[in-house]
Protein backbone atom coordinates (compact mmCIF):
# COMPACT_ATOMS: atom_id res chain seq x y z
CA UNK A 1 0.00 0.00 0.00
CA UNK A 2 1.16 3.43 -0.91
CA UNK A 3 -0.47 6.76 0.05
CA UNK A 4 1.05 10.05 -1.59
CA UNK A 5 0.61 13.76 0.19
CA UNK A 6 1.11 17.28 -1.16
CA UNK A 7 1.45 20.72 -0.05
CA UNK A 8 3.63 23.54 -0.44
CA UNK A 9 5.49 22.30 2.87
CA UNK A 10 4.94 21.03 6.16
CA UNK A 11 1.69 21.14 6.30
CA UNK A 12 1.23 17.59 4.69
CA UNK A 13 2.94 16.51 8.17
CA UNK A 14 -0.43 15.95 10.35
CA UNK A 15 -1.88 13.98 7.67
CA UNK A 16 1.22 12.01 6.85
CA UNK A 17 1.59 11.29 10.34
CA UNK A 18 -1.85 10.55 10.71
CA UNK A 19 -1.13 7.63 8.53
CA UNK A 20 1.29 6.00 9.63
CA UNK A 21 0.41 6.04 12.71
CA UNK A 22 -3.47 4.15 11.17
CA UNK A 23 -0.89 1.98 9.17
CA UNK A 24 2.93 1.74 10.07
CA UNK A 25 3.15 -0.52 7.14
CA UNK A 26 2.05 1.84 4.35
CA UNK A 27 4.97 3.16 2.14
CA UNK A 28 4.11 6.93 2.14
CA UNK A 29 5.17 9.54 -0.55
CA UNK A 30 5.57 13.16 0.44
CA UNK A 31 5.52 15.88 -1.95
CA UNK A 32 6.28 19.53 -1.67
CA UNK A 33 6.62 22.43 -3.10
CA UNK A 34 9.41 24.72 -1.99
CA UNK A 35 10.48 26.22 -5.01
CA UNK A 36 6.94 27.96 -5.23
CA UNK A 37 5.80 28.35 -1.14
CA UNK A 38 3.91 29.96 0.18
CA UNK A 39 0.87 28.91 -1.80
CA UNK A 40 -1.62 31.19 0.15
CA UNK A 41 -0.80 34.41 -1.58
CA UNK A 42 -1.04 32.94 -4.99
CA UNK A 43 -3.73 33.16 -7.31
CA UNK A 44 -6.38 30.37 -7.50
CA UNK A 45 -5.29 29.49 -11.50
CA UNK A 46 -1.58 29.89 -10.03
CA UNK A 47 -2.33 27.66 -7.11
CA UNK A 48 -3.70 25.06 -9.23
CA UNK A 49 -0.38 25.07 -11.82
CA UNK A 50 1.94 24.30 -8.72
CA UNK A 51 -0.68 21.96 -6.83
CA UNK A 52 -1.62 20.16 -10.19
CA UNK A 53 2.79 20.12 -10.82
CA UNK A 54 3.41 18.79 -7.35
CA UNK A 55 0.73 16.30 -7.83
CA UNK A 56 1.64 14.83 -11.02
CA UNK A 57 4.75 14.36 -9.67
CA UNK A 58 3.72 12.21 -6.62
CA UNK A 59 1.31 9.96 -9.20
CA UNK A 60 4.50 8.97 -10.98
CA UNK A 61 5.75 7.07 -7.96
CA UNK A 62 2.24 5.37 -8.48
CA UNK A 63 0.43 5.67 -5.21
CA UNK A 64 -3.15 3.85 -4.39
CA UNK A 65 -4.36 7.25 -3.39
CA UNK A 66 -3.33 11.30 -2.78
CA UNK A 67 -4.04 13.46 0.08
CA UNK A 68 -4.44 16.98 -0.80
CA UNK A 69 -3.36 17.79 2.55
CA UNK A 70 -3.28 21.54 2.43
CA UNK A 71 -6.79 24.05 2.57
CA UNK A 72 -5.70 26.46 -0.20
CA UNK A 73 -5.28 23.95 -2.64
CA UNK A 74 -8.61 21.69 -2.09
CA UNK A 75 -10.05 25.17 -1.95
CA UNK A 76 -8.82 25.82 -5.81
CA UNK A 77 -7.75 23.35 -7.50
CA UNK A 78 -9.26 19.77 -6.13
CA UNK A 79 -11.51 19.88 -9.14
CA UNK A 80 -8.53 19.95 -11.69
CA UNK A 81 -6.48 17.51 -9.76
CA UNK A 82 -9.28 14.92 -9.80
CA UNK A 83 -10.28 15.53 -13.29
CA UNK A 84 -6.24 14.61 -13.89
CA UNK A 85 -5.65 11.76 -11.80
CA UNK A 86 -8.80 9.83 -11.38
CA UNK A 87 -10.20 7.35 -11.06
CA UNK A 88 -6.58 5.79 -11.61
CA UNK A 89 -6.03 7.35 -8.17
CA UNK A 90 -8.60 8.61 -5.76
CA UNK A 91 -7.65 12.01 -4.69
CA UNK A 92 -9.04 13.13 -1.20
CA UNK A 93 -9.14 16.94 -0.55
CA UNK A 94 -8.57 18.34 2.96
CA UNK A 95 -12.23 20.14 4.01
CA UNK A 96 -12.10 22.52 7.53
CA UNK A 97 -13.56 20.38 10.62
CA UNK A 98 -16.27 23.20 10.77
CA UNK A 99 -19.29 19.98 10.74
CA UNK A 100 -18.01 18.70 13.83
CA UNK A 101 -17.16 21.80 15.39
CA UNK A 102 -20.34 22.78 14.82
CA UNK A 103 -22.07 19.66 16.06
CA UNK A 104 -20.94 20.66 19.81
CA UNK A 105 -22.35 23.71 19.80
CA UNK A 106 -21.04 26.97 20.03
CA UNK A 107 -19.31 29.45 20.35
CA UNK A 108 -17.13 28.55 17.74
CA UNK A 109 -14.31 30.09 16.03
CA UNK A 110 -12.02 29.33 12.79
CA UNK A 111 -8.72 29.95 12.64
CA UNK A 112 -7.56 30.15 8.90
CA UNK A 113 -4.97 32.34 6.64
CA UNK A 114 -6.50 35.68 6.36
CA UNK A 115 -7.14 34.39 2.38
CA UNK A 116 -9.79 31.78 3.65
CA UNK A 117 -11.21 34.07 6.44
CA UNK A 118 -14.53 35.51 5.04
CA UNK A 119 -13.65 33.72 1.90
CA UNK A 120 -17.01 32.39 -0.31
CA UNK A 121 -15.58 29.01 0.37
CA UNK A 122 -15.38 28.95 3.90
CA UNK A 123 -18.70 31.12 3.52
CA UNK A 124 -20.59 28.35 2.33
CA UNK A 125 -19.24 26.05 4.30
CA UNK A 126 -20.60 28.09 7.99
CA UNK A 127 -23.75 28.48 5.86
CA UNK A 128 -24.12 24.39 5.65
CA UNK A 129 -22.73 23.20 8.59
CA UNK A 130 -23.18 25.78 11.68
CA UNK A 131 -26.54 26.98 10.90
CA UNK A 132 -27.96 28.03 14.27
CA UNK A 133 -24.16 28.71 15.97
CA UNK A 134 -22.13 31.20 16.90
CA UNK A 135 -19.01 31.01 14.36
CA UNK A 136 -16.47 33.75 14.77
CA UNK A 137 -13.69 33.89 11.52
CA UNK A 138 -10.36 34.67 13.27
CA UNK A 139 -7.09 35.60 10.25
CA UNK A 140 -3.76 34.45 11.71
CA UNK A 141 -1.82 36.40 9.37
CA UNK A 142 1.74 34.86 9.40
CA UNK A 143 1.15 31.74 11.50
CA UNK A 144 1.69 29.52 8.61
CA UNK A 145 4.87 30.95 7.76
CA UNK A 146 5.84 31.02 11.11
CA UNK A 147 5.14 27.38 11.11
CA UNK A 148 7.17 26.23 8.26
CA UNK A 149 9.70 28.10 9.31
CA UNK A 150 9.61 26.22 12.82
CA UNK A 151 10.51 29.57 14.35
CA UNK A 152 9.45 29.69 17.60
CA UNK A 153 9.37 33.80 18.65
CA UNK A 154 7.01 34.45 15.19
CA UNK A 155 4.88 31.09 15.96
CA UNK A 156 4.21 32.78 19.63
CA UNK A 157 3.49 36.46 18.24
CA UNK A 158 1.21 35.09 15.92
CA UNK A 159 -0.80 33.04 17.95
CA UNK A 160 -0.79 35.47 20.75
CA UNK A 161 -2.10 38.08 17.93
CA UNK A 162 -4.87 35.77 16.96
CA UNK A 163 -5.83 34.90 20.68
CA UNK A 164 -6.51 38.51 20.93
CA UNK A 165 -8.64 38.37 17.95
CA UNK A 166 -10.77 35.16 19.41
CA UNK A 167 -13.94 36.08 21.71
CA UNK A 168 -12.90 34.40 25.39
CA UNK A 169 -16.09 32.37 25.65
CA UNK A 170 -15.33 29.95 22.74
CA UNK A 171 -16.20 25.88 23.38
CA UNK A 172 -14.32 24.69 20.55
CA UNK A 173 -11.81 25.75 17.06
CA UNK A 174 -11.25 24.80 13.85
CA UNK A 175 -7.94 24.91 12.82
CA UNK A 176 -8.74 25.70 9.36
CA UNK A 177 -4.82 25.46 7.18
CA UNK A 178 -3.38 22.37 8.03
CA UNK A 179 0.11 23.94 9.18
CA UNK A 180 -1.94 25.01 12.65
CA UNK A 181 -2.00 21.23 13.31
CA UNK A 182 1.61 21.32 13.91
CA UNK A 183 1.14 23.59 16.97
CA UNK A 184 -2.12 22.82 18.61
CA UNK A 185 -1.09 22.45 21.75
CA UNK A 186 0.35 26.22 21.68
CA UNK A 187 -2.69 27.66 20.15
CA UNK A 188 -4.99 25.68 22.97
CA UNK A 189 -2.62 27.29 25.80
CA UNK A 190 -3.11 30.78 23.92
CA UNK A 191 -6.78 30.20 24.35
CA UNK A 192 -7.73 28.12 27.44
CA UNK A 193 -9.49 30.50 30.03
CA UNK A 194 -9.06 28.99 33.76
CA UNK A 195 -11.71 27.58 35.14
CA UNK A 196 -13.51 26.57 31.82
CA UNK A 197 -14.27 23.39 30.50
CA UNK A 198 -10.95 21.87 28.24
CA UNK A 199 -11.06 23.59 25.26
CA UNK A 200 -12.06 21.40 22.01
CA UNK A 201 -9.68 21.67 18.81
CA UNK A 202 -10.95 20.01 15.69
CA UNK A 203 -8.18 19.59 12.82
CA UNK A 204 -8.25 17.57 9.69
CA UNK A 205 -5.39 15.11 9.61
CA UNK A 206 -7.24 11.99 11.04
CA UNK A 207 -10.30 12.22 9.32
CA UNK A 208 -8.47 12.77 5.49
CA UNK A 209 -6.03 9.68 6.36
CA UNK A 210 -9.70 7.32 7.55
CA UNK A 211 -10.99 8.58 4.14
CA UNK A 212 -7.67 7.87 2.03
CA UNK A 213 -7.68 4.34 3.67
CA UNK A 214 -11.58 3.62 3.15
CA UNK A 215 -11.24 5.40 -0.74
CA UNK A 216 -8.82 2.44 -1.47
CA UNK A 217 -10.95 -0.46 0.71
CA UNK A 218 -8.17 -0.55 3.40
CA UNK A 219 -8.94 -1.32 7.26
CA UNK A 220 -6.81 0.59 9.72
CA UNK A 221 -4.13 -1.62 11.50
CA UNK A 222 -2.40 0.32 14.40
CA UNK A 223 -0.37 -2.78 15.28
CA UNK A 224 1.18 -3.60 11.87
CA UNK A 225 4.75 -4.24 11.60
CA UNK A 226 6.03 -0.61 10.67
CA UNK A 227 7.55 -1.49 7.56
CA UNK A 228 6.04 1.26 5.38
CA UNK A 229 8.80 3.42 3.43
CA UNK A 230 8.80 7.26 2.99
CA UNK A 231 9.72 9.18 -0.22
CA UNK A 232 10.45 12.60 -0.62
CA UNK A 233 9.75 15.22 -3.41
CA UNK A 234 10.76 18.79 -2.99
CA UNK A 235 9.29 20.14 -6.55
CA UNK A 236 9.33 17.05 -8.28
CA UNK A 237 13.03 16.25 -7.25
CA UNK A 238 13.93 13.33 -4.92
CA UNK A 239 14.93 14.70 -1.43
CA UNK A 240 14.54 14.31 2.37
CA UNK A 241 12.40 16.35 4.71
CA UNK A 242 14.33 19.56 5.85
CA UNK A 243 15.73 19.52 9.31
CA UNK A 244 12.63 22.00 10.13
CA UNK A 245 10.64 18.88 10.10
CA UNK A 246 12.01 17.47 13.28
CA UNK A 247 10.73 20.87 15.52
CA UNK A 248 7.34 18.62 15.34
CA UNK A 249 6.16 15.10 17.07
CA UNK A 250 5.00 14.59 13.39
CA UNK A 251 7.53 15.06 11.85
CA UNK A 252 10.20 13.04 14.22
CA UNK A 253 7.79 10.19 14.16
CA UNK A 254 7.73 10.32 10.50
CA UNK A 255 11.76 10.24 10.33
CA UNK A 256 11.78 7.63 13.03
CA UNK A 257 12.78 9.62 15.59
CA UNK A 258 9.94 8.71 18.05
CA UNK A 259 7.55 5.83 17.77
CA UNK A 260 3.81 5.73 16.41
CA UNK A 261 1.38 6.90 19.70
CA UNK A 262 -2.50 8.08 19.39
CA UNK A 263 -3.42 11.33 18.86
CA UNK A 264 -6.08 13.22 18.95
CA UNK A 265 -6.97 16.66 17.70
Amino acid sequence: MKIALMDSGTGLLPAAAAVRRLRPDADLVLSTDPDGLPWGPRTPDDVTAHALAVARAAAALRPDALIVACNTASVHALPTLRAALEPDIPVVGTVPAIKPAAAGGGPVAIWATPATTGSPYQQDLIARFAQGVEVTGVPCPGLADAVEQADDAAIDAAVAAAAQLTPRDIRAVVLGCTHYELVAERIRAALQQPGTPPLVLHGSAEAVAAQALRRIGAEPAPAAAPTGTLDVLLSGRPGTLPDEVLAYEEGRLLTGAVPAAPRTV
